[in-house]
């Protein structure tokens, strides 16, 4: 056991899915934009412009701030955040000081069993800055300000956090949390979502909490669960050499696997923040907190208990919530809503067991899908599939096949899906099997019932898949008899 204590917090930076940027009525999505296409005026900081509060960023924070359990502030204020880089062209990015749009709250992790509860100590909105591009080989950085101006709202915990498990633990639930929220795509590729860690260590006698360094820009869980690793040994080493841990901002080398020291950390004077003159403060009334309750759909807590209902355990219900996407507008928007609207818990079970077994993203990175089966499709394959008609691959293969208002039953037959029950077909199959596979008969009279298994597998290899496997056994149970 270590000597020393870890203390952790984390701040996330989540990227609002507006439409338009916080400030500027420009486009949001910068996702395969050309660098400095998705630009105004406001957003390179040219004299005399004046930027304009986006509502529908309100509108999310507030719906954050509610799955966060947290309180939402009747008045909040905007304030200039003042430092100088090539990616921030005013020189100061504009932000919330002392007085933030979300208060105090709480997250529940589970790590090994055991639920945690995290405290929030804020979120606020912030517009985001640009980017350096660094061309590989060159002598010189560009810049892109595509991502300048992106409506931000930044997450601060509490330092409850003690390690790195419950770390990972803490960012993914966040990342959950705001993609059923419907507050930000969370895409991590493409930066949705991104986290500052400041770790610092102390002995559990301490009067304070030891030197923090903070490790800026991860985006993944497993860099946030390796990065508090790697940094709590780096500090222990530190502090058992008799060396004192310095304050800065350090990055990770996913590469290396190693944080890297980037430069001294700043303290809050050192951005000079005052309030900005050109932005009226932002109030809130009851009113705005209910439509943003009605409109937040499903709950992520709703959707754990609904899975654990249909008898999934804790690991199956988190590989459904991290697949699980959203398409806009659509009649079934999500995995979880179908799921939810189908009423026999057989067939609801069916379908999640398709979306967990069917995929093999991870990490929030999965592709964008463009059609949900309806409960009635759902149906339709399902009986197919209890009537052995499909396999259960195929059964699984024919859900994602399925467009619109597509038959099932035409559509598995258009591709070939049906399984082959037709003893007369089979049995053609299984003698050509036998005849070829003289060994594994002889075993299987001498007693040694797994050649059976093989010879099922041949059959179902020479019938491509389409033949029935539990018919094939009793055929040839019945035939070596």
């Amino acid at each position: 056991m270590s000597k020393y204590q870890p203390t952790i917090g984390i701040e996330i930076h989540v990227q609002l899915a507006t439409r338009s940027k916080l400030f500027a009525a420009v486009n949001n999505d910068a996702r395969e934009a050309a660098p400095n296409s998705l630009v105004s005026e406001i957003c390179y900081g040219l004299p005399g412009v004046l930027p304009v509060l986006n509502e529908q960023a309100v509108e999310l924070a507030i719906k954050a701030g509610l799955a966060l359990k947290a309180e939402i502030a009747e008045f909040s204020k905007f304030d200039r955040k003042h430092y100088y880089y090539p990616d921030l062209p005013k020189g100061y990015q504009i932000t919330q000081y002392d007085q933030p749009i979300v208060g105090k709250g709480s997250v529940d992790i589970r790590v090994d069993d055991t639920t945690k509860t995290i405290g929030i100590t804020r979120a606020h909105l912030e517009e985001d800055a640009g980017k350096l591009i660094h061309p590989v080989g060159k002598d010189y950085s560009q810049v892109d300000l595509n991502r300048a101006g992106t409506p931000l709202l930044e997450i601060v915990s509490e330092p409850d956090i003690t390690s790195a498990k419950e770390a990972k633990a803490f960012v993914k639930e966040i990342y959950l949390l705001m993609k059923f929220a419907r507050v930000s795509d969370v895409d991590l590729y493409y930066g949705n979502m991104r986290f500052d860690v400041n770790i610092s260590l102390a002995k559990p006698d301490a009067k304070d909490l030891g030197t923090r360094a903070e490790i800026k820009n991860l985006n993944s869980f497993k860099s946030v669960e390796r990065a508090v690793e790697h940094e709590i040994k780096r500090q222990t080493e530190l502090l058992d050499k008799g060396q004192k841990v310095v304050q800065e901002t350090r990055g990770w080398d996913d590469a290396k696997q190693k944080t890297i020291a980037q430069r001294s950390k700043e303290e809050a004077h050192d951005y000079r923040y005052f309030p900005d003159p050109d932005l009226p403060p932002v109030t809130i009334d009851q009113q705005q907190i209910d439509n943003a309750k009605t409109s937040s759909g499903q709950s992520l807590a709703s959707i754990r208990d609904r899975l654990a209902t249909l008898g999934f355990n804790s690991s199956d219900v988190e590989s459904f919530l991290t697949i699980d996407e959203f398409i806009p507008e659509a009649e079934l928007d999500s995995y979880s809503t179908l799921i939810n609207v189908i009423n026999d818990d057989q067939q609801a079970r069916f379908a999640a067991n398709w979306v967990i077994n069917s995929s093999n993203m991870e990490d929030g990175s999965n592709d964008r899908i463009s059609y949900i089966p309806s409960p009635k499709q759902v149906k339709a394959v399902h009986k197919l599939y209890i009537d052995k008609s499909l396999s259960s691959n195929n059964a699984y293969q024919l859900l994602s096949l399925l467009k619109d208002d597509q038959d099932p039953k035409q559509v598995a037959d258009e591709a070939g899906l049906m399984q082959m029950s037709d003893t007369s077909q089979l049995e053609k199959v299984i003698d050509k099997v036998l005849t070829n596979n003289p060994k594994a008969v002889e075993d299987i009279s001498k007693g040694e019932q797994k050649a059976i298994g093989f010879l099922v597998g041949q059959v179902m290899k020479e019938s491509k898949g389409k033949a029935n496997p539990a018919v094939v056994q009793e055929i040839i149970k019945s035939k070596l008899e």
